[in-house]
């Protein structure tokens, strides 16, 4: 008998555990227990939020009064020590205890600090809460020197705001084409470039060490004169948060090891999100580390302690703001043989889709919402279409999934 649910982290992963749960019927005690004043959405950390444009506040998952009207305890500003999954509880690090049946485990996890000498010091900045959005903000002033580590999501969409502010750019990354493995060579590398374009500078190489000079940091960088800035933000990636599952003797493997309805190894313990490594027959997958992919874990989780069907998985799909453009990705496009795109690359709006086999694999779009929900729905269900089609803007794609 379950009547009691645990959901230890307040992203968009435990959030949405509670609100399937309450959506499915589950009658019983809801709690969720959050390290910070309240749950909030984290990409807008890089962006809007980063530029100063909106408060914590605006970006919160639900408004307060969501959480009393279903029925969810909210524990703000409370982090767990430690989990006892053989007795029924969640000890709080405070000394408080909880009861639950079952755990989700929503832990998320922490920014990579690669170990670069001098890393430590400060104005080296990495961002993943909102106070570190924050710290970053007072340092990005008009003029400021930026240095930023990576040229991924984090690392492009900090790049796209900090240019906004008026600062000084420049983005330093060993990947030629970021993105590469998932958009294609030819997109990824149109993508880096708008950071050119823009008006930052991009170098290819690594970052050997930062120094403390007299007028701000020190970077030396492989295969090129040391450069000094103001500031540095590493976005190099995450860490994910299993320090609680490991001591709780849980199976970890690059993740909290999940088999296909997010289980973990003890059966009263269930993690979704960033912190979930998922396993099927035996093979270890990637994580993902997407805001879709995380609502699609907290569903299933919802579905296993609910005892019914989870809903049908869907193409993975994620997005990037930068630059004024809105960017979004479906499925693989690094998978296709054969590609359509509509529009000009560089002109808005623009979509590519990428077919193996004549059937849509991936598809990523420019300011075009509509065509990467047509190239979803069209991967989902294994509609067989021509390049020729895909291409031409006179072929309603909505026709094509009705076929």
């Amino acid at each position: 008998m379950t009547d009691r649910i645990a959901v230890v982290g307040g992203g968009v992963g435990g959030v949405s555990v509670v609100a399937a749960l309450r959506a499915g019927g589950f009658v019983g005690d809801v709690i969720l227990i959050d390290e910070g004043e309240f749950p909030y959405d984290r990409p807008p950390l890089s962006k809007a939020y980063l530029a100063g444009d909106v408060d914590l506040k605006s970006i919160a998952l639900q408004p307060p009064e969501w959480f009393d009207d279903h029925r969810v305890q909210l524990m703000a500003h409370s982090s767990v020590g430690a989990l006892r999954p053989g007795l029924g509880v969640v000890e709080l690090a405070d000394g408080r205890s909880v009861r639950a049946d079952k755990v989700v485990l929503a832990t998320g996890g922490h920014a990579l600090r690669p170990p670069i000498r001098g890393s430590a010091r400060a104005g080296v900045h990495a961002l993943r809460r909102a106070h570190d959005a924050d710290r970053l903000r007072t340092a990005l002033v008009p003029g400021s020197r930026l240095l930023i580590v990576g040229a991924g999501l984090v690392g492009a969409e900090v790049a796209s705001t900090a240019l906004y502010l008026g600062c000084q750019v420049t983005i330093v990354d060993p990947v030629v084409a970021p993105l590469a493995a998932v958009v294609g060579d030819e997109i990824a590398s149109w993508l880096h470039g708008m950071h050119t374009a823009h008006g930052a500078t991009v170098l290819r190489g690594v970052v050997e060490s930062f120094q403390d000079s007299p007028d701000g940091i020190t970077a030396v960088l492989s295969g090129a004169e040391p450069r000094v800035f103001d500031a540095v933000v590493l976005a190099v990636g995450m860490a994910p948060a299993t320090a609680l599952a490991r001591d709780a003797g849980l199976t970890v493997d690059g993740g909290i090891v999940v088999d296909p309805m997010q289980v973990t190894s003890n059966p009263a313990v269930l993690a979704v999100g960033d912190v979930a490594r998922p396993c099927a027959g035996g093979v270890l997958l990637h994580r993902s580390e997407h805001w879709e992919a995380a609502q699609h874990d907290a569903q299933r989780a919802a579905a296993t302690i609910l005892g019914v069907a989870p809903p049908a998985a869907g193409a993975s799909w994620f997005w990037t703001d930068r630059y004024g453009t809105h960017v979004e990705v479906a499925g693989n496009l690094a998978g296709a043989d054969e590609f359509a795109s509509r529009g000009h690359r560089g002109e808005q709006p623009y979509a590519c889709f990428g077919l193996r086999g004549g059937r849509v694999v991936g598809a990523v779009a420019v300011n075009d919402s509509a065509s990467v929900r047509a190239a979803r729905r069209m991967i989902d269900r294994g509609i067989t279409v021509s390049a020729a089609e895909l291409g031409d803007p006179s072929v309603d794609l909505r026709r094509l999934i009705k076929r």
